[in-house]
């Protein structure tokens, strides 16, 4: 396709991943920029209805990614997403799950195979800037983890992008999301991760962070996409903050920069900077 604006591709696991970083997707299809989501799997490991995880009855995993992929575009209409595209492999649960080495499931999936398919969506829309997932997929998640991989061999077999980020989070800002969720009673391990050793077992100390984006203007947005999809109780948990408390949190979006060709400088507070 012929290029008349600068495109930006977001690799992400599952439905309602884009709206965890929603704010970005919404501040650059404002500014004109082409954006890009694909999605890996159908999210079919998600909750069921009230909440009823896989394994238990009343979960129908087809069902379950029936609702969230009405979820996705629902989402990605609120964020003013260009294009959304899904790669339709089955959602692989958490690390150790049986739902692993499923036929068709994203983590069983040959790297190069699924690279492939990514690399073809990325010669169509011939993104400048590549987002997706650090090696550990953020926290350990199969599907990240297998996202990470295929970006990055798509992205060396195209050599497309001018420029690849990570998303991340400073450990600071962790730390904070952490103790306004203890605050709020909410009862999500994810409460207790700026409780390790110390540190955080993922993100990023403060000074390493390469790009910040400012999204707050966009904030309302970010909330109502995490609110599309209202069939996954973690993301009603976060919006029980309010949409106050969610801006001053999630206001910001982290990034760190691993590849570029622009020689723009560092630190940056525009994922463009070097290409406009």
């Amino acid at each position: 396709m012929a290029k008349h604006r600068p495109t930006l591709m977001f690799v992400h696991a599952h439905p309602d991943d884009e709206a965890s970083g929603g704010g970005v997707l919404a501040r650059y299809a404002a500014e004109g920029v082409e954006t890009v989501v694909v999605t890996c799997t159908d999210g079919r490991c998600g909750d069921g209805p009230d909440g009823v995880k896989p394994g238990e009855p009343g979960h129908d995993p087809l069902s379950v990614a029936a609702t969230r992929r009405t979820e996705l575009a629902n989402s990605c209409a609120i964020l003013e997403v260009a294009h959304l595209e899904t790669l339709g492999y089955a959602d692989s649960g958490m690390m150790g799950w049986t739902t692993n080495s499923v036929p068709g499931s994203f983590w069983g999936t040959p790297v190069a195979e699924a690279a492939r398919r990514l690399a073809a969506l990325m010669r169509r829309y011939l993104p400048d800037v590549v987002v997706t997932y650090d090696e550990n997929g953020y926290y350990g998640h199969p599907d990240h983890i297998q996202a990470h991989r295929i970006t990055m061999e798509a992205v060396a077999a195209t050599r497309i992008p001018a420029k690849v980020y990570w998303s991340t989070s400073p450990h600071s800002s962790i730390a904070a999301f952490g103790a306004v969720l203890r605050e709020l009673g909410v009862d999500w391990e994810e409460a207790r991760f700026d409780q390790h050793d110390g540190d955080p077992p993922f993100g990023l100390p403060d000074e390493q962070i390469s790009t910040k984006i400012d999204v707050r203007p966009f904030a309302r947005q970010k909330f109502d996409a995490m609110a599309a999809h209202s069939s996954q109780g973690e993301n009603a948990e976060l919006l029980r903050m309010g949409n106050e408390r969610f801006t001053d949190l999630m206001g910001i979006e982290y990034f760190l920069r691993v590849y570029d060709r622009t020689g723009a400088e560092l630190p940056e507070t525009d994922l463009l900077a070097g290409l406009r």
